[in-house]
């Protein structure tokens, strides 16, 4: 059996078989992960030593790997593997933004490992963006919030092609962002993927978890739409007809007060065909979701999504913060991206796979956006959409992809849309569910545990008969399913 001194996000997570048997950092101010009644563990500063040492946040590297937070620095880090037991030795090093190594992972001759950082505050830095706030990127950040304001208040005033010319212009120089990677960073499966082969290495048992798709799916295909104006309410159909005909469902998230009015037969005709209806904010102005304007708007929002039936909720313009999309009390929000360097707000949770946000399950859209892909960047075709696929199919991640109805006018979003849903159509592998169905399975899979029944492990809690158990293979450079054959 695993123990921890503290919580440890990669156990939480995936559902990892463990015991809590201390009540915080020992005295030298270290958290501990290590298997009952053995020497080996792994350990990390905790955060009085973080605190107390001065350690300022940025985005540093381990190898390849971003490391966005804290980090203690070399000389805190050789005098406190000085008052540790064993003989201790720097191993890889990080490096700060110029390259300069700061500190190092420090490696014991009994196999322990001391990591500079804390990974729970990491992993938190990814879910959340708030490695925007660090260093240079904080000042860029403030300005180009600014900037956002100003070009939603201006956008009901200005020409559609004046728009697209000023997005155009700008995501020349979004397109420069290190960090994340577009179209694809693997930063926090490469971070999962290292924890859990430090933490096999501690033992000789394979390390259990809940896998994350439920049954014998290895991967999820979520289809999403945002009906953002009346002609996209007009058409519609232009893009549910190509589900219905290729065999799939969706969700169609709505603007109550953007120019149309949502009618009870339209909702009536999407739920008797199975599928799923979401709020999609309230105006569509950029400010649904800011502080001084949410308090205000939020009952209107929650009316529209109690008559509607709607569980789930994407921010317009995917404006978000953490701290304001929790309070919204829907199941499950949509507004961040796995990466997603050209939107109004530029940034990128890193995740390919659905986590929580206090009570709330956020699904990140992981498949660039229609509008992103086809008018702003002017791809001509689903390349790119299915290069992205065919990766998160191999990793076992989610693959969500949003389209808008309002942009059907470019003959490229119905006929690239169509030919993605016909590359997947006959994948046994991929889960082709509806978004709150997701959210529903994540929830319950978060409630379930990993026991040990006549030497076998048994999940037990609400996911125990549609979930797997899977074990870490340190062969495989990723966490998720193993490769669809």
């Amino acid at each position: 059996m695993l123990e921890t001194s503290a919580p440890f996000v990669l156990f939480d997570y995936f559902r990892v078989p463990h015991e809590r048997v201390a009540a915080g950092a020992d005295a030298a101010g270290v958290e501990r992960v290590a298997v009952a009644g053995e020497t080996p563990a792994l350990g990390w500063p905790g955060e009085k030593l973080l605190r107390t040492k001065g350690c300022r946040p940025g985005i540093y590297r381990l190898g390849d790997l971003p490391i966005p937070g804290r980090v203690l620095p070399d000389t805190e880090m050789r005098a406190l593997t000085a008052r540790l037991p064993g003989a201790w030795r720097p191993s890889e090093p990080v490096r700060d933004a110029r390259g300069t190594a700061v500190s190092a992972v420090w490696r014991a001759e009994d196999g322990s490992t001391l990591l500079p950082f804390d990974p729970n505050e990491i992993v938190a830095s990814f879910w959340t963006e708030r490695y925007v706030e660090f260093g240079p990127k904080a000042l860029a950040a403030r300005l180009a919030a600014v900037a956002r304001r100003a070009y939603y208040l201006a956008r009901p005033f200005l020409p559609r092609s004046v728009q697209l010319r000023l997005r155009r212009s700008f995501s020349r120089i979004q397109g420069k962002t290190r960090f994340p990677r577009w179209p694809v960073e693997t930063a926090l499966d490469d971070l999962f993927a290292f924890l859990f082969g430090v933490v096999a290495d501690l033992g000789e048992e394979p390390i259990p978890f809940i896998a994350a798709w439920p049954r014998e799916w290895a991967w999820a295909l979520v289809l999403t739409h945002d009906v953002e104006q009346r002609i996209g309410y007009d058409n519609l159909h232009e893009l549910l007809d190509v589900e219905l005909e290729e065999g799939y469902r969706s969700s169609w998230n709505f603007v109550p007060c953007n120019g149309y009015v949502v009618e009870h037969k339209v909702l009536e005709r999407l739920r008797g065909d199975g599928f799923e209806i979401g709020v999609h904010g309230l105006f569509h102005d950029g400010r649904d979701v800011l502080p001084r304007t949410l308090p205000g708007r939020l009952p209107a929002i929650r009316a529209y999504a109690d008559q509607w039936g709607a569980v789930g909720f994407r921010s317009p313009g995917t404006i978000r913060s953490a701290q304001m999309l929790s309070k919204l009390g829907f199941d499950y929000d949509s507004s961040y991206s796995d990466t997603a360097p050209f939107e109004p707000q530029a940034g990128g949770c890193c995740s390919w796979l659905p986590y929580m946000i206090e009570g709330t399950v956020e699904l990140p859209i992981t498949l660039v956006q229609d509008h992103t892909l086809f008018d702003l960047l002017q791809y001509p075709d689903e390349t790119l959409w299915l290069d992205k696929a065919r990766l998160l199919r191999e990793r076992g991640g989610m693959a969500l992809v949003l389209t808008h109805s309002d942009y059907v006018g470019n003959r490229r979003l119905g006929e690239s849309y169509r030919r993605l849903l016909q590359e997947f159509r006959d994948d046994p592998s991929a889960w082709k569910a509806l978004p709150r169905d997701v959210s529903a399975w994540w929830k319950r899979r978060s409630a379930s545990r990993l026991e040990l029944v006549d030497g076998e492990w048994e999940i037990v809690g609400p996911a125990a008969d549609e979930g797997r158990v899977d074990f870490f293979d340190p062969a495989r450079v990723y966490v998720g399913a193993p490769p669809v054959r």
